[in-house]
């Protein structure tokens, strides 16, 4: 996790399931903090200490506790969130929407074995989709609809998040790799105001193994981020990213902030914050 900000005039945020007051209490005599205050935005418990400036062991510490934790600048105030874009698969949801549209064909573990590896950034993302897809061939298109029906699950925090937001005035954006048929369901059901993904062949009923038109890589994803983050930000707004996979990244690189959900190592190391333990909601207590 990466901090950001002058270290003069930032705080330390830690969240987790359980933080009990003799961990809070070491933490915040390890870290120097003069002040310890609650935050209630998510439903894990979190909480803002002020005045730290010994950063150094935080880090240890909070991973032996498996707590979250960021040093958040005290001028970055959720107000002035103007796009939050975000992954679909593993990140909003917490499937991979191809993986178990495989499982109908009984093949999930081959593709699940590919679709990590390209995740991890082992692979061509591009490439890799198109091998995916092309096992689905014959498929019937209703399993689309059982796997939204019977497996597709928001992440933990995930509507508290996009109404956070949308309460602070931003506007939202959901970008995947995956396939329109989950991400404009998705959009209604959230009230979210963009979306791009990629969508696959039919013909007869049936999945042809191709994808129809554009393929939704890190490249598309930055460019349907740049734009709208040009647009929104005005003087002093900001845009914020969130993914989980290499293919995240390129867009993750574009934002003022960017968080690593539950991710690969890949992301982690380049995002601003990382949430591994947290929900989506924590997201909404790095700002102040």
């Amino acid at each position: 996790m990466a901090a950001v900000g002058d270290p003069a005039r930032a705080d330390l945020v830690v969240q987790g399931e359980d933080i009990d007051t003799p961990a809070l209490k070491a933490l915040a005599r390890l870290a120097g903090a003069r002040d310890i205050v609650a935050l209630t935005r998510a439903a894990t418990q979190a909480f803002r200490l002020s005045g730290s400036e010994r950063r150094d062991a935080v880090a240890g510490f909070c991973l032996e506790a498996g707590f979250d934790f960021a040093f958040v600048p005290r001028d970055r105030r959720l107000e002035r969130v103007r796009l939050v874009a975000f992954d679909m698969d593993s990140t909003l949801i917490t499937i991979e929407c191809i993986d178990e549209i495989a499982d109908m064909q009984g093949i999930k573990a081959a593709v699940a074995e590919v679709t990590a590896s390209a995740m991890r950034g082992e692979i061509d993302f591009r490439q890799s989709l198109q091998r995916r897809v092309a096992l689905l061939a014959g498929l019937p298109i209703g399993a689309l609809q059982r796997v939204y029906d019977e497996r597709l699950a928001l992440s933990p925090g995930a509507e508290r998040m996009v109404a956070g937001f949308r309460q602070a005035g931003a506007r939202t954006l959901l970008v995947s790799g995956g396939f329109s048929f989950f991400t404009e369901r998705l959009k209604s059901r959230l009230g979210i105001d963009y979306a791009l993904a990629g969508a696959l062949e039919t013909a007869d009923g049936r999945l042809t193994g191709r994808v129809s038109g554009e393929i939704v890589d890190g490249a598309a994803k930055a460019a349907a981020f740049a734009p709208l983050r040009e647009e929104l930000r005005g003087g002093d707004g900001l845009a914020l990213a969130i993914g989980d996979g290499a293919n995240d990244l390129p867009m993750l690189r574009l934002a003022d902030v960017s968080v690593a959900y539950h991710a690969k190592p890949v992301v982690r190391a380049e995002a601003t914050h990382a949430i591994d333990h947290s929900g989506l909601d924590a997201i909404l207590n790095l700002f102040a």
